[in-house]
């Protein structure tokens, strides 16, 4: 059994849901303690976080990744336990097989052997994982993050082992993400009876048409890395219940999912002169759950895409598509940020898995990363 996927089964085995720990990240400070690294435990509130340093020097290289997983769903869905690994026709199987304990393996595994084959490479090494990913990414990354802006450690380049690929390991890298903003807007009406509508105020009535333009704008065309802001409704709320009453009100959850061509306070002011526009009484609750990040084609998106070339021939794709990730958290101190990980078809589902096939060459991947950019 390699390295790689002995650490990725030990790592399956720790049944650390978000947020809880459960020791992997310990495992990881007892494997990179004898490489040299000088590893801190930072604590906040039940999140645990690690950051680890090797060297001083510039550029500092940054591997991130998170030790929690999503809850398992029902057990016995499963065709076994998900934290015991589990091999089945070519794959291994087990809560965070894909997203991410496989790439924190491959991380640490590619960096030992980076280290043995390279003792006087140039620049530092970091690693940033917490286990507060897959849950309100409050007390994670973005906690450690501020230590070192404060501290002033200047990181140069970061990987984020996300399951990025899409059919074969290597097909699509992330260079970025799209940022998310929510909305709660409530449309005020006069509740009434529905047979007396001159002595009420219909708020359905009166927010649709406002809504229905929303719906129509095009927000921004995009770029060369990103699709077109989208703005979509996601809850509608209105009614007592009774077929007989006008409500008081209608509430109305939308989000958008927007790029790097638009700015939260340009959306929010468009969409409120919109709503404006129509006369309605309204009151509007914003929440930015993470701001889009770019890293335009650069030293470490070409450094990554030759490593993958050299080891799988694939020629991958950027790729800013998907949800958010911890990446926004780390771009804000890091001029360069890209995730590449295993495929992604499995994560969050019930009976995730890896094809034992990636596992080696994803490590491979890492190390040759790190050897084109510090040798």
């Amino acid at each position: 059994m390699s390295k790689t996927l002995a650490l990725t089964e030990e790592l399956i085995s720790l049944s650390s849901v978000t947020p809880e720990d459960k020791g992997c990240q310990q495992r990881l400070i007892e494997l990179l303690t004898p490489l040299g690294f000088k590893c801190e435990t930072v604590q906040s509130g039940e999140v645990t976080n690690l950051w680890a340093r090797h060297g001083t020097a510039q550029p500092l290289i940054v591997f991130a990744g998170h030790t929690d997983v999503v809850p398992t769903g029902p057990v016995t869905a499963w065709q076994s336990n998900p934290f015991v690994p589990t091999h089945r026709d070519g794959k291994l199987y087990g809560r965070g097989a894909a997203d991410m304990k496989t790439s924190i393996a491959a991380m640490v595994v590619a960096v030992e052997e980076f280290l043995a084959a390279h003792p006087a490479h140039q620049g530092s090494i970091g690693f940033l994982i917490t286990s507060d990913e897959e849950g309100p990414a409050t007390d994670g990354t973005v906690v450690v993050c501020e230590m070192l802006k404060e501290r002033g450690e200047q990181l140069d380049c970061c990987i984020v082992g996300e399951p990025t690929s899409s059919n074969e390991l290597g097909d699509v890298i992330k260079n970025g993400r799209r940022g998310t903003m929510s909305g709660k807007l409530t449309v005020k009406g006069i509740q009434g009876h529905i047979a007396y509508p001159q002595l009420a105020k219909n708020p359905i009535h009166l927010a649709m048409p406002a809504l229905a333009e929303l719906a129509s704008i095009e927000w921004d065309q995009g770029n060369e890395y990103y699709l077109p802001t989208s703005w979509q409704m996601s809850n509608i709320h209105g009614g007592t219940g009774a077929s007989n009453v006008i409500p008081g009100e209608i509430v109305i959850d939308f989000n958008f999912r927007f790029s790097t061509a638009s700015t939260v306070e340009g959306l929010q002011q468009r969409l409120q002169a919109v709503l404006d526009s129509h006369g309605l009484e309204y009151e509007l609750k914003w929440t930015v759950g993470g701001l889009p990040f770019l890293t335009p084609r650069g030293s470490l998106s070409d450094a990554i895409s030759k490593a993958i070339k050299e080891e799988t021939g694939i020629d991958t794709e950027l790729s800013t598509t998907g949800g958010t990730s911890d990446g926004r958290f780390i771009a804000q101190i890091c001029p360069q940020v890209v995730e590449f990980g295993p495929p992604n078809g499995s994560i969050h589902k019930i009976d995730e898995h890896i094809e034992l096939r990636f596992i080696d060459p994803l490590k491979n991947i890492y190390r040759r990363t790190l050897e084109n950019l510090l040798l």
